[in-house]
């Protein structure tokens, strides 16, 4: 198993009630200490408004965020999970990413899919597509980022998206172009653009979803000629870790409190059963075992959300200490 790690930006209402001043320096810190240690990778995610619930709360873009880790770190490899198609136009954003890759010295990620977020895509005058359109935005930028990364070009005439000749040098420091997560676990299309295009899948579910999930990228990797072992598998984790369940449970307890004057009861409830039902929710041991199933499934990825850590890091050194060692 290889291990990444998400940073608080905001977005989940993971900076509430420290001076805005004091974010950066705050992210700054753990991406620091991240790349200290034994985490593979760095996350972000890439949206405009806080969730579940939009609000005037901080939150950063992710690849601004990019290019400041990039300068601040030497080892740690960088993501975002995942970027939105519609929200750039792709050579615009195989260009960016090619420059952060330089800054950074070949330790980009390249998180894609297709978007969800109804109310920041009307906010920022984005509209907001049916589902066809928006995987073909994916489907269509992808090709063009592929390009753009191999070639130093790309040229398409596309159904949304129509490029001509747009350089993108220098390419990026990464032979063959900057590793490509396509996340999404639709069956039928996005499944089928990562069997193509990806390096890397992410999606969630129970095992069973997951062994369904990865059975269809099997099948379209098939009908393509692809061989599958090319393509690693990985979730992300709603992650509270402590030596007690106890504690855990009293962990929990202080980030429902936190998050309650700004999500209301409702939605702080199923929040707080999301992390109960959570595979990295518990003991060590208990990760340890969860996550072990999900290895014996396929997966060979899992990037953990923290949602303490601009606040506490105590679970978050815990699992580095203990889980990261027991699965990696």
């Amino acid at each position: 198993m290889r291990f990444g790690t998400f940073l608080p930006q905001g977005w989940r209402f993971d900076l509430v009630d420290i001076d805005p001043a004091e974010h950066w320096s705050t992210m700054r810190g753990l991406a620091q200490q991240a790349d200290a240690g034994p985490w593979e990778s760095l996350w972000v995610y890439d949206h405009f408004h806080t969730t579940p619930v939009p609000s005037e709360e901080a939150t950063h873009e992710a690849w601004t965020l990019m290019a400041g880790f990039a300068a601040s770190t030497s080892r740690i490899r960088l993501g975002q999970m995942c970027t939105c198609m519609g929200y750039r136009n792709p050579a615009y954003l195989a260009k960016v990413a090619a420059t952060v890759d330089h800054i950074s010295g070949g330790r980009v990620e390249m998180g894609i899919g297709g978007g969800w977020y109804e109310h920041e895509w009307r906010a920022y005058g984005y509209g907001f597509p049916e589902v066809p359109q928006r995987l073909r935005k994916l489907r269509e930028g992808v090709e063009i980022m592929r390009q753009a990364w191999t070639t130093g070009t790309a040229t398409l005439d596309g159904r949304e998206y129509q490029v001509d000749g747009a350089i993108v040098r220098p390419l990026p420091v990464q032979p063959g172009g900057i590793p490509m997560w396509v996340a999404g676990g639709g069956e039928k299309v996005t499944l089928k653009i990562a069997a193509q295009y990806a390096s890397y899948t992410n999606f969630a579910g129970t095992l069973e979803e997951f062994g369904r999930k990865d059975a269809a990228l099997r099948g379209h990797c098939a009908a393509l000629g692809r061989d599958q072992t090319e393509i690693v598998r990985s979730t992300n984790f709603n992650t509270i870790v402590a030596p007690t369940e106890a504690e855990a449970r009293d962990r929990l307890a202080a980030v429902k409190a936190r998050l309650l004057p700004h999500v209301g009861p409702e939605r702080a409830d199923a929040i707080e059963r999301d992390y109960l039902a959570s595979d990295a929710f518990g003991t060590p041991e208990q990760v340890v075992e969860n996550l072990s199933r999900r290895i014996e499934h396929g997966l060979g990825y899992s990037i953990h959300y923290f949602p303490e850590l601009a606040y506490e890091t105590s679970g978050w050194e815990l699992f580095a200490r203990e889980v990261i060692p027991a699965l990696a």
